[in-house]
């Protein structure tokens, strides 16, 4: 989807217009790959916009940075105002925010450490990743030739900039072949993930997934659904999965915080169960979209309202810093 400005970014503790956003080339972190970032969702309810898992999320971004030595110079209860803040400023009803970490402009070589660094938030208004109608209708996915990294090469757990280089080989060499979206098989050729989102299949009404050591990323939404299936009455699974089990599933399905709950509805254009998106799936999307739309009651407290912070804005009308 083509990118929507909003009006202000977080910068570094300051509030910088969309536009005047800017980093020298030589930082670090443009040369390198030496980024950490997350992808989060606010969600339109009756009471306002409210932002799913925040608390979840900062802390992944705070592993991701300890994982890739970069320093971060603020506190999760900070970044945790200051995406709030953001998103109340832009006046969203709801929306995507990327908080980013990167090092800064100091050294040219690979150990960027003595750089500087930066932190940014921005948001966008931003619909579905996979498309509109792939929430109903599904998605065509084929298994990618390009495998996700072996052990002691990438960190997969972490959100790091660089190594997405895979995911995007993943995805544009699906897309080049007609699909919506690859899959990565792990370095031993069991299933790991799609190229931006972590992968469920359903055997028999028993959830399987792929555990963190298949080369995945521990996505947010995936634990989300977990929970939630669980609270359901499914049994869950964190399993090796073979690839032939992509073809002889019941019902498959894609999470993430792009893709939310998307199902596939084949493989290698091998129909997925019916070819349609199969009961579970439906389940849990009505179960996750009523939660984030606020049509259910927030039983898990996934959410964090941006109404607290739009209050503290427009009452003594400063900005996170104090500027």
């Amino acid at each position: 989807m083509a990118l929507q400005a909003s009006e202000w970014i977080w910068h570094n503790g300051e509030w910088v217009p969309w536009n005047e956003a800017n980093v020298h080339v030589s930082t670090h972190g443009l040369n390198y790959g030496s980024s950490v970032f997350e992808g989060i969702r606010a969600y339109a309810t009756p009471d306002g916009p409210a932002v799913l898992c925040l608390e979840e999320h900062t802390q992944r971004l705070f592993n991701s940075c300890k994982i890739a030595r970069i320093n971060l110079p603020y506190t999760p209860k900070e970044l945790n105002q200051a995406m709030l803040e953001t998103v109340a400023r832009n006046k969203h009803q709801s929306c995507y925010i990327r908080p980013l970490v990167f090092r800064g402009s100091n050294v040219i070589g690979l150990d960027g450490r003595d750089c500087p660094t930066e932190v940014v938030i921005y948001t966008i208004e931003w619909g579905r990743y996979l498309g509109t109608e792939a929430i109903e209708q599904g998605i065509d996915a084929m298994v990618s030739s390009w495998r996700r990294m072996a052990p002691d090469t990438l960190p997969a757990m972490a959100k790091i900039g660089g190594q997405y280089i895979n995911s995007q080989l993943i995805t544009m060499e699906a897309k080049d072949n007609g699909f919506h979206e690859g899959i990565g098989l792990d370095v031993n050729g069991y299933v790991a993930e799609g190229a931006g989102e972590n992968i469920f299949l359903v055997f028999d009404d028993v959830l399987y997934t792929p555990p963190l050591a298949a080369s995945i990323l521990g996505g947010i939404t995936r634990r989300c659904v977990m929970t939630l299936a669980q609270s359901l009455g499914y049994e869950v699974r964190q399993e090796t999965i073979v690839r032939e089990m992509l073809y002889t599933a019941d019902e498959m399905f894609f999470t993430g915080t792009a893709a939310e709950i998307t199902p596939v509805r084949s493989v290698d254009r091998i129909p997925v169960g019916s070819g349609a998106r199969g009961p579970i799936t439906a389940h849990l999307q009505d179960q996750f979209f009523g939660i984030t739309s606020g049509r259910l009651p927030d039983r898990f407290n996934w959410l964090t309202p941006v109404h607290a912070v739009e209050t503290v804005i427009n009452a003594i009308g400063r900005s996170f810093n104090g500027g």
